[in-house]
């Protein structure tokens, strides 16, 4: 997929599953997650929410003539699938009682790759000034 379509299709989908995950969270889990596992899902929502507008942003702001351009977008859709992701299998798994501990170490390869992905956009506003 054309990295322009990847992040427009990836931004747009993601944020419409953050209203959804997060009106989920925020009616049905309430009752059936602790406070803790709450928090963690919520935060999964967040990060998917600030990334899929993220984005969106990029998609309309990047020239996508960069190879650079292409990992940026690359390791926002990845990382936000990954953390956010396994974030939800790991509370929706735990409060049925059986944890699916394989997405621990998930987690943070996913926040590692946005937080790539931030360094990347940094750099790619930096760069041109040397």
């Amino acid at each position: 997929m054309e990295t322009l379509l990847l992040a427009q299709v990836m931004g747009s989908f993601y944020g419409l599953l953050a209203i959804i995950f997060g009106a989920f969270g925020a009616h049905a889990l309430k009752k059936k997650l602790t406070p803790e596992l709450l928090h963690s899902f919520e935060t999964g929502v967040k990060y998917q929410m600030y990334h899929a507008i993220v984005l969106l942003v990029l998609s309309y702001n990047l020239g996508f003539d960069q190879p650079l351009d292409k990992y940026i977008i690359n390791c926002f859709v990845f990382g936000t699938l990954l953390f956010s992701f396994s974030i939800y299998g790991l509370c929706m798994s735990a409060a049925s009682g059986k944890k699916l501990r394989f997405l621990g170490p998930i987690t943070p390869i996913g926040g590692l790759l946005l937080a790539i992905g931030w360094g990347l956009l940094l750099y790619s506003f930096i760069a041109p000034l040397f």
